[in-house]
Parts: structure tokens; sequence; C-alpha cells
């Protein structure tokens, strides 16, 4: 039967709660019947209907009177098809407004008054007595810092350090909890445990880390309580409410970790009866820092919050070389542990965290100046449960110092944390090395999107760098829904923009003041414009590019003014950070001009802010910015690129940006410029040669141009350099440099060393889009584009995708000569169809099924010998492994050497590259090219 499948309101799952009072709506169908298309839905709330026309089913702009604070409503959906038939009534969504009236909010931020610490962990409570019904209390609260209030001795809900990270002088995120079941009559108790988290953490590098925002913690809350006769009373933090500074939390924060002493735990703390007379009377107004005084009027979640996802227990129990206790977890993970043990009071556990071992011991130097420990007094009063409660960790590697008795690892367990998205993209080969590195990519967006998309989750960092979110952001909104995530950091990205005249910082929140100074920096500040252009391709919203359209537009105006007749040249840029060849104390030292990636970037972002102008009905900027993207990529091929197909800086990066941004027009020029890049990746040895700019643009790139093998031998490649080295070395994320760990299994002794990083992997994109080959045609998956591009070294290969009207899939699998593609395609979209030899132009839903020629394999290009190019040689996997094993055998050193230096081109030849190599050697290696023949297996 066709029925409304799914239901939701605004940009959330997990809750009726909506931030606006005109939220938008959106569904999807089931349906049997194949080509199923909508031709009109009808909506109805209460006694408000409507009607629509047409196919729209993705947020749906609200059709009723706007919700008033607190009001809920049902919403009820049924839809007709173009054949006529319609399906029954959905069940009633509940739809909530979890927003306040206009000056309603009237909470103060309090907390210590006299704190002992710096950044001291505290509680504060109120009491209240009701002597009527209460038909409904909604508790809404926010925190400078972290927070968990309780209500009558119970926890009001299970959100992990809440309300999370925003630009505090700008904007707060205020929680909005219905607590109705946990009021009573008589005598009641609010608290709440705070500390500082992100509030009053110290930001900085080196030895000039520093607080930015506060030196204390503060909470901020209000309950709201609705009475049988329709009366109210709130009852908001004020000069009433009462604090402590001596509860179990002893310290706390997100680089150092947390102390617990447990011999201070007061369980009836927060509920009625308990004697408060030895706490004083709070501080009332924010702790804060020069220049973050102003604490906004907060506004409703918009993003869903963090909470534990899942648990992994013990993998393996490690001796160091010390003797110390490691445990294994078998993942590099973010969140905690929480531990169950009993002992002697006073008796300290310590956990100390590690991404990776060094010579057996925990790897600690990558952490730099962040502890990333906990400590745990035990009250001694038998089993106690262990766990963190403001902090989080990046690790796969604990170190248990101090653990009374026979220690049992079923009593151990890590807690995975992350923003509570929900899953909506899978990728699946034959192939398991890179099936590995996709989850790698999974892993560490999971660990990197925690209350903000961080750069990573383990040193003194784990800052919202915005070069690394704005290359990973299409990997990223295939993985994970996480369009209310990405919404709510691009309003924060838009505030601290416009206190830094249109430019973009390197990280938001802006917790770095002056590092780098105010101006524009490529790919990271084009953010602005990136981010917002792929939410709306991948999940039709435009209502994010009417939201951020005034932050595109300065942004690119920001540049305007610091470049010259179309090019950015010649100011600080990071350029293409963490190509493989620039040293490990230089990170910025790229084969590609800066310059490149600067130009490159601004014609790139003004064309988007024309193409969102053109759409938002804003004709004057879409004509003012469409003539300046056209004068800026016309500017980037007159200085960059010869007629002759060479770009000026003779790196990869520089002609996947001249490709990948369409900047180059000439299809004759665009030829020679992708066969260049082919011959490039070539003569690297089919090693990546790129860094966070050209990474997410090669594979694509190459494609594109009609060097599908190319890019898969990069793709595969298993040596250093190379997506898939990591994986030989036992990853489970994805590395922030492509050799993190060396190949003796010692840490890079580059100063700047994660485990978990996940910029790149936007690899993953391509292996969605066109190994598997299921992308966006239109916003939001409205069309499908089904394109798979089967690679020689796979068998089979599949992707699917919870998009905005369903799941859709395609897989492909060879059959003899032949690839069968299979595709599933949800109702009320359509599927275009670019198979080779194949005239299927477009499909409606449903199951398809379609069969062409697998590619001829290419003919052998032995037989081989010392003359042979060594183009030939390394084209052909099994020459180049008899051509390294050979020399291997007899000098390992000089085979590595050869690897890596060795210029892998036509018209070089093998006895050239090997000019200094004895003759018995080079003997030696010529028979072992002339034993490859055609039917060697590969």
């Amino acid at each position: 039967m066709t029925r409304i499948a799914t239901m939701r309101a605004e940009l959330r799952d997990d809750t009726a709660l909506v931030a606006t009072a005109t939220p938008r709506l959106s569904w999807t169908v089931e349906a049997e019947q194949p080509g199923w298309l909508q031709a009109s839905a009808e909506l109805r709330a209460g006694n408000e209907s409507a009607t629509i026309s047409g196919r729209d089913s993705v947020l749906v702009e609200w059709p009723f009177a706007p919700l008033q604070p607190g009001e809920v409503r049902a919403v009820e959906i049924r839809a007709t098809a173009e054949s006529g038939d319609t399906t029954p009534w959905s069940e009633p969504l509940a739809v909530s407004g979890a927003f306040l009236g206009e000056g309603e909010w009237i909470a103060e931020p309090i907390g210590l008054a006299d704190p002992a610490r710096e950044a001291q962990p505290f509680r504060v409570r109120t009491r209240f007595e009701l002597d009527a019904p209460v038909r409904r209390a909604t508790l809404f609260w926010t925190a400078l810092g972290a927070a968990e209030p309780e209500l009558n001795g119970a926890a009001v809900s299970d959100d992990v350090l809440a309300p999370g990270w925003t630009s505090y002088r700008d904007r707060l995120v205020h929680e909005t909890v219905d607590v109705t079941d946990l009021v009573h009559p008589g005598e009641n108790v609010l608290g709440a445990t705070v500390a500082g988290a992100w509030y009053t953490e110290k930001y900085g590098f080196f030895s000039f880390a520093d607080r930015v925002y506060g030196d204390q913690p503060s909470f901020l809350g209000q309950l709201r309580l609705e009475f049988e006769d329709g009366s109210t009373r709130t009852i908001a933090t004020d000069g009433g409410w009462r604090a402590d500074g001596n509860g179990p939390v002893v310290a706390s924060g997100i680089y150092a970790g947390e102390h617990h002493d447990l011999r201070l735990t007061d369980a009836a703390w927060s509920a009625p009866g308990y004697d408060d007379a030895s706490w004083t009377p709070v501080r009332v107004g924010p702790a804060s820092r020069p220049g973050y005084e102003n604490v906004p009027v907060p506004e409703a979640r918009i993003a869903p919050p963090v909470r534990r996802i899942e648990t992994l227990p013990v993998a393996e129990v490690l001796t160091s070389p010390s003797g110390a206790l490691v445990l294994d977890f078998g993942q590099n993970l973010v969140g905690r542990l929480r531990l169950r043990v009993a002992g002697p009071a006073g008796t300290r556990i310590s956990v100390h965290h590690a991404e990776v071992l060094d010579g057996g011991e925990l790897a600690l130097r990558p952490l730099r100046n962040a502890a990333s420990e906990a400590h745990f007094d035990l009250a001694g009063d038998g089993p106690e449960t262990l766990e963190s409660r403001f902090t989080f960790h990046g690790f796969r590697y604990a170190q248990l110092d101090g653990w009374p008795g026979k220690f049992d690892p079923a009593d151990v367990e890590a807690l995975v944390l992350h923003t509570d998205m929900v899953r909506t993209g899978w990728f699946e080969s034959s192939h398991a090395q890179l099936n590995r590195l996709h989850e790698n990519v999974v892993w560490g967006m999971r660990g990197n999107f925690l209350s903000i998309p961080t750069d990573c989750p383990q040193r003194d960092e784990r800052l919202g760098w915005t070069g690394d979110l704005q290359v990973f952001s299409p990997t990223a909104s295939f993985l994970y829904d996480c369009d209310g995530f990405l919404t709510s950091w691009l309003r924060d990205l838009a505030l601290e923009q416009a206190r830094n005249e249109g430019n973009v910082p390197l990280v938001v929140p802006a917790a770095l003041p002056g590092f780098g100074g105010p101006a524009a920096v490529a790919a990271w500040g084009d953010a602005a414009t990136v981010a917002p252009w792929v939410l709306r391709e991948r999940f039709g919203d435009d209502g994010v590019l009417r939201a951020q359209y005034a932050s595109m537009r300065d942004w690119v105006d920001a540049v305007l003014r610091v470049s010259t007749d179309g090019l950015w040249a010649h100011t600080f840029q990071l350029g293409d950070w963490l190509d493989p060849a620039a040293p490990p104390d230089k990170p910025g030292a790229a084969k590609v001009d800066s310059d490149i990636v600067a130009s490159a970037y601004l014609a790139r972002s003004l064309r988007i802010v024309a193409d969102t102008a053109a759409l938002l009905g804003n004709g004057a900027d879409a004509e003012k910015y469409g003539a300046l993207a056209e004068s800026s990529r016309a500017a980037f091929v007159a200085e960059y690129v010869t007629p002759g197909g060479r770009m000026m800086s003779d790196a990869p990066t520089a002609y996947a940006l001249a490709l990948g941004f369409d900047l180059v027009r000439d299809a004759a020029v665009r030829s020679r410029l992708a066969r260049r890049l082919a011959e490039l990746v070539r003569a690297g040895g089919y090693r990546i040669g790129t860094g966070f700019v050209g990474t997410p643009l090669v594979t694509d790139a190459l494609t594109d141009g009609g060097y599908l093998d190319e890019a898969a031998r990069l793709l595969l490649q298993t040596e250093n350099p190379s997506w898939l080295y990591p994986v030989t070395m036992g990853a489970t994320t994805v590395w922030e440099r492509w050799d993190s760990l060396l190949e003796d299994g010692s840490v890079n002794p580059g100063e700047m060393t994660s485990f978990n990083h996940y910029a790149l992997g936007a690899v993953a994109d391509w292996l969605h889009r066109t190994v598997a080959g299921l992308a966006s045609d239109e916003p939001g998956y409205r069309r499908i584009r089904i394109a798979p591009r089967p690679l020689a070294e796979l068998e089979h290969a599949s992707a699917r995708h919870i998009t905005p009207y369903g799941p859709a899939s395609v897989s492909w699998r060879r059959a003899g000569s032949s690839i069968v593609v299979t595709a599933e395609i949800p109702p009320n979209t359509t599927a275009v169809i670019d198979l080779p030899g194949l005239d299927v132009a477009e499909v409606g839903s449903g199951r398809h099924e379609w069969t062409f020629a697998d590619r001829p394999t290419p003919e052998f290009a032995g037989p081989f010998d010392l003359d042979s190019s060594t183009a030939s040689v390394i084209d052909d996997p099994r020459a180049y492994r008899a051509l390294i094993d050979a020399i291997a055998e007899h000098d390992p050193g000089k085979a590595d050497e050869v690897r890596r230096d060795t210029v892998w081109a036509e018209g070089r030849t093998v006895r050239q590259s090997l000019m200094f190599t004895p003759h018995s050697l080079l003997e030696y290696v010529e028979e072992a090219l002339a034993a490859i023949t055609e039917h060697t297996p590969r």
C-alpha cells in the first residue's frame, strides 16, 4: 500500500521540538507503484488545512498560522500521485515550539561568588513550592560552559556537554526540556552541576594559550510552570539561588580532563529536604574576559545535541614495557571511559588516553599541552561507577593506574560521544582495505562532529577549522544528516565574520583572536560560500542560502578588496596545507603556489554567490557577481595556464583546481591539462601528491579527463603516502598527515600530528558518486544521477543513501565480460542514467537493472627489460613489483630510493633510473623483468 513513510518538521528527527514558529515540513512516500510522482499534497493541523500542488515534499514552507511559544500542533499529511491515487492520512506528527517569545528570557547568569580555583566546577540550587496542579512544566536553560540540570533528584535529560560551543559574544543556545513528570506538589528543587568546558578553556599554541571568553562558568535557566487554571509562573536564575563549589567534580577542562572525588558525592543535593545551609549566595552576572561581557539572549537549539551513542568493550589488555596496564579498544574513538570498581576510600584511579602506542607505551607527545586525563578518588562504599562528565578524549588506548585488586576488562567500556545525527550513507566494495578506509572516514567524522565540526578531538586544539569543514562537507552530507548541525555552525560563522570586516576566521567559534590576523585566507574562508551551497545541493535546503547570503556576499567582497584584476595574490595563505612533500615542520610548504589556490577559490566563490543571488531572485547581485566570476576565471587562465596546457605550478593540485572548478573552458586545453595531471600522478609512482586543497579534487579531475585507471591506481596505492598506507599501518580513522605514523611504526616528528582528522577523507565523496555511482543531479536528490565507473581492481561496489525523499542505492558487479548495475530510486524522484554504451535517459522510482559491456583489459605492455620506460613499468603492477622486489632482495635501502625518487615517465628508462647501480644487480633486475609475462598474476 502506498503511504506516508516518514515526516519531520524543520531539521531534526530526534524530537518534536522546533526552533522556529514556521517550521518547514518534509515527508517521504513508500510506494510499490513504479514511477510514483506526487501531484499534490494535503496538510492539516487542527482546524487548519492547506493544499500544495506539484512534487514538493522536502522542506516545504509551513502553511499554517505560526506556532506560539510552547504551542504543540499535530500535523497530518496525505499525498496524491499523478496517477490519481491518494495515500491515507499519515500518523500525526507532533510539532512543538521550543522557543520563547520576545522579552520572555529573564534568567541571569549565576555562579560561585568566591571561587577558590580557576574555572571551578560548582552546583547551584533553588527551592520552590507548588500548591496547585501543574498542566505543563518546561525548563529552558543554557550555560557559559556546560551543565547537567536536575529536578527533584533526577537528571532532566541524557544530553552530554550541553548546551555545546557557540560564539559566546553573539550567540547562546538554550535547551528546552519538558519536565512535567518531574515536578510534584509541595517542595521542589531545581539545580545544576556546571563546569567551564569550552567557555573557560585556554586556547592558543605553545606557551601563549590563554582563556578567551571567561574565567569562571555560569548557569542560566528558567522553569515555566503552566497550571490547570491557565495561570503561569516562572522560576529563573537570580540572586536568590545558592551555590556550592565542593561537589564531586573537583576540576574539569576540555584539554586537561577531569578530577572527581567521589567522597564528596551527595546524591540528595538536588532533592527536597536537603540542608543547603553551608552553601553560599550565588554570583549574578558573567565572570567574563574583557570584550566578552555581553550575554546574548539565547535562541532555541537547531542541531541535535551531543549524546552517548554507543559503547565499545575492551578489545585487548596489554602490559607496556614499563609495566603499565593499557587497554586497547580496537578503534580510535572520541568519548570517555566508564569504569565499574570497588576499592578503599581515597583510592585514586587515573586514566591516560592516547591514539597510538610508541614503543609499546602511550604516545603522549601528539597531545601537546592537553593532559587528557581522568582521575577518580573512590568513596569506598562498595561498587562505584566512574565516568567523566564535562570533557571528552580522542583515543584508542587507555592506561589505567591505581586499579585496586584484580582487573577484569568487563568492568571497563568506552563511551562513544558525538552530535546525535542520523546516519544516512554507506559504501561497500570487494576491496577490504578500501572498505576500511571508508569506515575510517566515518569514524573520523563521528569523532569530529561534536557540537561543532572540529579538526581533531585529542590534542590542545579541537577547534572549528573552517578549511577542514569546507573540503569535507560533501562527504559529510552523504554520511550523516548534518543539515541542522552545519546550519547551526554557519550562524556562528556569520556572526564571527561580521566582527572581522567580512573576513572569515580560520576557526569558528573564533577562539584564536589575532591568529593569522584579520586577513582572508583561501579555502578556509570559502567555507562561507561552499558549505551553504553543499547543503542546498545535498539536502535541497534553500533556506540556508537565504540565511547565509549576506555572509556569502560579504566574504567575496572582503577578498575583492585585497585582489587585483580578478587575481588574489601576494597575501598570507595556508595554501595546499599538508602537501606530502612539505617538511614536517613546514606544513604549508606545498608544491603548488598559494596564489593559484587563492585565485581559484576567488573565482569559485564568486560563481557560487552569483548563482545564489539568481536563485534568491536578486537579479542585480546575480549580474554583478556573475561578471566578477567570469572576470576572475579569465584572469586565472591568463595568468596561470599556458596555451599548451601546463600550469605555472606544475603540481597536481594546480591542475585539479583548474579542472575541478571549471576554470578552463577550452576543451583542447582541458584535455591537455588532464593529460598532464595524469602524467604527474604516474611520475609520482601513483602516490598522493596533494594536501588539504587538492585531495578532494584530484580523483574527479582525473576521471572527468578520461583517466579513470590512473585515479584507481592513486586510490588503491598502499605505499606511503597514500590513502591506504594508514590502513596498512592499522589506522581506524583518517590521519592528519599522510604519514602521521612512519613506516618504522614511530610517530611523525612534526609538532602537529593527529591520528583523527577527516579532511583527507574527502575522497569518500568520489567513492559514493563515481566508484559506486550515486549522486545528486538536482538539489536534495530530487533527481538522482546513476553513473558508476567500475574500477578494474574491484569485483563489485555499492552505495546506499537515505535521501530527503527516501532510501536510494546503486550497486554494480562483474558478470563475465559484463557489468550488471542495480538501482533503487525512491518515490517522487527520477534518475538520469549515464552508463557506457546504453541509451537510457531517465527513469522513475522503483528497482531497475542494466547490463553493459565491461571495458577491455589493457594489452600487455611487455616484454620488459632495462630499456623499458619507467612509465610502462609503473603502469603494470607486476613489472613494478618485480623491479622493486629484485632490488630490495640485494639492497633494501636502494629499493626505497628507487621507489621514492624515480620519475615514472615515458622517455625515461629503467636503465637510466638505475645508472649508479652495480652491474650484477642490473643483471638480476633484468632477469626479474624478463620473467614478467602476460600470464603472470597481477
